[in-house]
Order: structure tokens, then sequence, then C-alpha cells
């Protein structure tokens, strides 16, 4: 396991592990349009070995209007055991820069009850830059029954999003880059405002980690604290389309912080409709 992290690990970790029955792989890439890279062709042309490709597309909510909606449990757990994927196996996800997209996994996995999910300090391209193992060889895989123990409290749906801004009973920590937090860039959905909820604090993800690796935790403490987190109250994490939300999930948890939720339908769903406030500016 990573020494500051109790939910990464680090390459050597890993590679020493591969092939161990009850370990599974994710390559859980995922990529926005603007970083013109494409996961699943990525995964085809080399991945760790008997590493899965799980597509954070596919694995949504097909009959949600948005992107990436959490599936039900029995969604979940038929695409997840489709996979070859058992509650029971120690899961590690990776991603190509490290912290982008694999942390939506691991929140995933940890929300339908699956405890023991890392992710791999540094990613695939730290991995492939070390010379490690990859192989385009497609990974054989055994479909499995998955069984999905849900935990709900953990996901914030739109009409309680709302209370929260009202009430402000929980901060809010939003993930996305700063210059759409403010509203001085644009969102990469057409046709979006930018800016952010009332009350909502900027921590943005790409701030917490560097060359692939989270932070050490003095450093996630200290950005926290300058973005006005008050770590010994709930939180609740939001960013785009719900995926990088859950680096921020991560950096807390690993601070030690478990009263947080993640809201599933962030900026794509509060930036998208006429009848929510948006505020622009840092405050």
């Amino acid at each position: 396991m990573a020494e500051d992290s109790p939910f990464t690990v680090d390459a050597d970790w890993l590679q020493q592990r591969l092939g161990q029955p009850g370990l599974t792989v994710v390559d859980a890439s995922w990529y926005l349009p603007a970083q013109k890279r494409d996961g699943r062709a990525e995964y085809k042309a080399g991945h760790i070995p008997g590493a899965v490709f799980l597509d954070q597309d596919a694995i949504s909510d097909q009959d949600s209007p948005l992107p990436h909606t959490l599936a039900s449990p029995a969604d979940f757990a038929q695409f997840a055991g489709s996979m070859g994927i058992s509650a029971d196996d120690t899961i590690v996800v990776y991603d190509g820069p490290g912290f982008f997209s694999a942390p939506r996994a691991w929140w995933m996995f940890r929300v339908m009850g699956v405890f023991q999910t890392f992710v791999l300090d540094g990613g695939l391209d730290r991995w492939k830059a070390e010379g490690r193992p990859v192989t385009a060889e497609p990974t054989k895989i055994a479909p499995c029954v998955f069984h999905a123990d849900f935990d709900a409290a953990r996901v914030v749906g739109f009409a309680e999003m709302q209370r929260i801004v009202d009430t402000r009973e929980s901060q809010i920590a939003d993930a996305r880059p700063g210059g759409r937090f403010t509203g001085a860039e644009p969102e990469p959905r057409a046709g979006m405002r930018s800016g952010h909820m009332p009350g909502a604090r900027s921590v943005p993800a790409s701030a917490l980690s560097e060359n692939g690796v989270l932070l050490p935790k003095a450093r996630l403490r200290k950005i926290f604290e300058e973005a006005g987190i008050d770590l010994a109250r709930p939180v609740v994490t939001s960013c785009g389309s719900g995926v990088t939300a859950a680096v921020v999930t991560l950096a807390l948890e690993t601070l030690g912080h478990t009263d947080n939720r993640l809201y599933d339908g962030s900026w794509a769903e509060w930036g998208a409709r006429a009848d929510t406030p948006v505020v622009t500016g840092r405050e």
C-alpha cells in the first residue's frame, strides 16, 4: 500500500501481485474531449496484464438524461459480474494520468459495498514510462455473480442538493477547474452556464495530485483549509458530471473525513437547469 493514503497502491505493490487469485485490475480510463484521449482504444493498444476495461459511460444509468449517473445496484451488479468482478475481490483501478477518472470507479465500487478497492498511483502513464509490463492481449473474462450492498446515503440527488444549498447544512466542494468555478471559463458542455452553487468552495481535483500521485496528507489538509472547507463538518463533493468529484472524495477519506457524500448529477444537472441559482466570482 502507498504510505500516505489507505486507498492507493504503488506500482511495485501491484506488479508483485499480478495474476494472483482474488485480485482484479480495472482500467477505468475516461477522458474529456479536450484531452484528446480514447480510453477504450488505449486499453486495446496496451493495458496492464489481466486488466479488464470499465466503460464509465456504459456502466452508468442508461435511462438518465445526465452523463455518468450511478447505475442501479442491480444493473451495476450485472455489469460488474459480466466483467468477471466479484465483490470479494481486491480491486485496483487505474486510469492514464493517475487521478482523473479512476477515483470515480473507486467510489462506485465502494458505494456498492466493495471496500477493498484501491487506486494505482501514477496510473498507466507512469506504469508504461517505468517499463512495466503491458499487453494488447484481450483479458479472458469468466463472468461471475457480483453482490452489491448499496449505500444510498453516500449519494445526493437534486432535491436534496437544493436543500443543502438553501440551508448550508453541508459544505460543497467543487472539483471543477477554478475558471469554470468562477465563471471566467466556459463549461465544456455547450449552452451550459459556468459559475457555481451559492456557498460552494473551489477544490480543483487537479490540485490534489502531483505527477499522478495523491498529495501527502499535510498538503491535502492545507488545500482544504485554504479553500475554506472545515474538515470537522459534512461535505458534499461535486464536479462537472460526477467523475472528478470522486477525486475530492478520495482525498477527504484519506484525511479520515467520512461524513462526505457525492452529488451525482453535479454541474451537468445544476448548471443546465433554468431554476437553479448560479453565482460567479470566487465566493
